[in-house]
């Protein structure tokens, strides 16, 4: 087991440094000039020049690679056009802001987990247990009613279903406000309150999926041989179906959860945008307007770092569920 975490992490640590690689290379591609972003008046050629200069834009691009990798591990000097010495990890200065674009992620990260983690439990629970209870009732007016239930979600988008919760919730009804961040360590209640639709939301839409798929998997799983054989020596149906046919059927899943939660934590740009809530989503929607390319790099950076993370642990679960892929 731990040499195949080892091998993974390596991957993982592989593929981080060619998204690296690639970012930076975005930075120097676009067309759009940094330094006259930062000075937006009274910025002459001669003063243009020498800011480059002190940004360090003039040296060879290995040299600012490598300066930019050392600045996330062990902070850099920035220089005094950009405020000094900033600590790691220094993932650069918005050109906009005028602050560390880790003090800027360290602001919003918090607000997109809030978001994800929460409705990421809600749409597995509610999606994997419908499907495998559908499976089970197969042809059932449950069944029927849970295959509606998914046909609905896959077929709505999520700023229709968003805008008609908080019609109905937050100014219909009034017994929900207006969506909003509040951190959970200081106001646990009014944390859930304030993004309670935005969880709800996504549960919806991405829970639809997961009970579509999860039926099929466990209708196929039902009808493989070593399922009838367990039934046929005597095993309950519940240890047969619980104990086997979930364990099988559910791998599959695993793989897409990952990847969506991976994805959903890299940015939820149109369920920030559908709510009002200033995450990373929204963060780098602005970013790419504005054209501040070092909060544009470390987007797509700590995106790729959660992509990274959500497959190797993937992959962890699947050593755990099917002991045959520690030998790959």
């Amino acid at each position: 087991m731990l040499r195949f975490l080892i091998k993974r992490l390596l991957l993982g640590t592989l593929t981080m440094f060619a998204v690296s690689l690639v970012a930076f290379g975005m930075f120097f591609m676009l067309p759009r000039d940094a330094v006259a972003t930062m000075c937006v008046k009274n910025c002459n050629p001669e003063r243009l020049e020498r800011v480059r200069v002190e940004l360090g834009l003039k040296d060879p691009l290995i040299d600012q690679y490598t300066g930019y990798m050392k600045g996330i591990f062990v902070g850099r000097d920035l220089g005094s056009a950009q405020g000094g010495f900033c600590d790691a990890p220094c993932l650069g200065y918005s050109y906009t802001s005028s602050e560390e674009v880790s003090d800027i992620f360290a602001r919003v990260l918090p607000v997109t987990l809030s978001i994800v983690i929460p409705a990421a439990v809600l749409w597995l629970g509610l999606g994997i247990g419908l499907g495998m209870i559908s499976a089970l009732r197969r042809g059932t007016v449950f069944d029927r009613l849970a295959i509606g239930f998914s046909l609905t979600g896959a077929s709505m988008q999520l700023y229709f279903v968003g805008g008609m919760l908080m019609i109905i919730f937050v100014y219909t009804l009034k017994i929900l406000p207006v969506p909003h961040y509040t951190s959970l360590w200081d106001d646990p209640l009014d944390w859930a309150s304030g993004l309670v639709l935005a969880w709800v939301a996504l549960a919806f839409l991405f829970s639809a999926v997961y009970a579509r798929l999860s039926r099929a998997q466990m209708l196929e799983t039902l009808a493989e041989d070593f399922v009838r054989t367990a039934r046929a020596k005597g095993l309950s149906k519940s240890r047969a179906y619980g104990r086997h046919a979930l364990r099988a059927a559910i791998t599959p899943i695993v793989t897409i959860a990952g990847l969506d939660i991976g994805g959903a934590l890299g940015g939820t740009v149109i369920t920030e945008t559908t709510f009002g809530i200033q995450g990373l989503g929204r963060t780098a929607v602005e970013a790419v307007r504005l054209g501040d390319l070092p909060t544009i790099m470390a987007t797509v950076l700590v995106s790729a770092v959660f992509i990274v993370v959500a497959n190797i642990v993937v992959d962890l679960l699947y050593a755990v569920i099917d002991p045959r892929v520690r030998l790959s």
